[in-house]
């Protein structure tokens, strides 16, 4: 399967989803989206996560800056 598809193919997680892949409270979750470059989406009031995306901003070290 190519990028493209795979990345299409990834759905979205919550808030809550998130916050239990990363072992994180919600509070650290919106300080990191707000201080940190947390990669989110908002959609409506929610934001939504891709873990591709979550786990490679994690990779690149920003999450411990």
């Amino acid at each position: 399967m190519n990028d493209i598809v795979k990345s299409e193919a990834e759905r979205w997680l919550s808030t809550k989803e998130i916050c239990e892949h990363l072992g994180v409270g919600r509070d650290s979750l919106l300080s990191w989206i707000n201080e940190k470059e947390l990669p989110a989406h908002k959609v409506g009031r929610n934001w939504k996560f891709k873990v591709s995306e979550v786990d490679e901003w994690v990779r690149s070290g920003k999450a411990s800056e």
